[in-house]
């Protein structure tokens, strides 16, 4: 029997909607926690997990005690091989580390797991590239490329690799970037190093690619369309990333690069806003409209980076005020790949997928295909 090794990092993900760009660290988890955060990872870990149960008598399932693989296991149906001990409701780094190397030493072919970019960084720390592994999308940032596009992508493949339909193995990059630089709007991500994956083009994210200094003069083109063809009784939720500040940077408004912004008749109504701000701010509001940029090299739409902006927010906004602007050289940078959404909602990311229009220069526009 194929063994697939199981982590879950518990806390993956919480700081997203509630706009803290991270879980890293005791004081601001606990701060997510104050904030009304919710655990992300075991419900994405259940879309992962539920397509690998017709394998369920041709693999074994080795994995952590309660939360960090074994209850999410269990409600998916499995009976799985648990190993290892931990202090419930208190785990960390060093639990994820001590999982891997257990399980690299119980043998397994691939080592799934749940997490961001620090839960990848951990695993490479702990067992470098000696074991092939695969991610299941559940941080708030994901510059690395070890990560599946979805957490449904990530059960695909693991499925075809466990059954030996997929043999390509890749190096990929492990990146994370320092968490409080970026909630003082400093971005710089470092490489970490590499972690082998099962590799199918389709299944895989890329990564992230930071805007070059010479899309500036193209950033700011966007920027006066989308100012032009404003509606002054329109609010408009703007997200993160260079492009989409552009728009604030023209307007003479103090603008946040990592964060998510809410306007009116070019007016700053609320700088970094979570999700429950965002919904509180458009509640009953006749003309809401979303401005975002996707993430270069990766292509997201929705669902990397910008949680703030979740699957109730784009209920409420619906997706024809949704404005999408991508400078040339960020579309080019996806090798013909699709915009990507995984907002954590399946009938949010059916509803966004298809053709949108976007905004690429001043007066230029271009029609791009999402998918999920």
């Amino acid at each position: 029997m194929r063994k697939l090794g199981l982590i879950v990092n518990p806390i993956a993900g919480m700081g997203g909607k509630v706009g803290l760009k991270g879980t890293d660290g005791v004081e601001i988890l606990a701060k997510a926690k104050e904030c009304g955060a919710k655990p992300e990872s075991p419900q994405r870990t259940r879309e992962a997990l539920r397509l690998l149960l017709p394998l369920e008598n041709e693999i074994e399932l080795i994995t952590y005690p309660a939360e960090m693989g074994e209850d999410t296991a269990a409600e998916c149906g499995f009976r799985p091989y648990v190993i290892g001990t931990i202090d419930v409701g208190q785990t960390d780094a060093t639990d994820t580390k001590r999982a891997c190397e257990d399980l690299r030493a119980y043998g397994v072919d691939l080592l799934l797991f749940a997490g961001g970019d620090g839960t990848a960084r951990d695993i490479f720390t702990a067992i470098k590239d000696t074991v092939v592994v695969l991610g299941i999308p559940t941080g708030v940032k994901m510059h690395s490329a070890v990560f599946a596009c979805s957490p449904a992508k990530a059960g695909e493949l693991t499925a075809l690799f466990l059954q030996n339909r997929i043999k390509r193995i890749r190096e990929a990059e492990v990146m994370d970037i320092d968490e409080e630089s970026v909630r003082r709007g400093i971005l710089v991500a470092k490489l970490f190093g590499y972690l082998k994956i099962p590799y199918e083009r389709r299944h895989i994210q890329g990564l992230k690619a930071g805007s070059l200094p010479d899309e500036r003069v193209s950033q700011q083109a966007i920027a006066q369309d989308i100012i032009e063809n404003m509606d002054s009784d329109c609010t408009y939720i703007i997200g993160p990333g260079t492009t989409t500040r552009a728009v604030l940077e023209r307007l003479g408004l103090d603008a946040t690069l990592l964060g998510v912004d809410l306007i009116h008749g070019r007016r700053l109504l609320g700088k970094d806003l979570s999700e429950k701000q965002l919904l509180d701010h458009i509640k009953g509001k006749a003309k809401v409209k979303i401005i975002v940029t996707p993430i270069g090299g990766q292509g997201y739409l929705f669902g990397r980076g910008n949680q703030q902006i979740s699957a109730e927010v784009l209920k409420q906004v619906g997706s024809k005020n949704i404005l999408v602007a991508a400078t040339a050289e960020k579309i080019n940078s996806l090798l013909g790949r699709p915009f990507q959404v995984d907002t954590g909602d399946k009938g949010i990311d059916q509803m966004l997928s298809g053709y949108f229009k976007v905004v690429s220069g001043y007066k230029e526009r271009i029609v791009y295909k999402v998918t999920h």
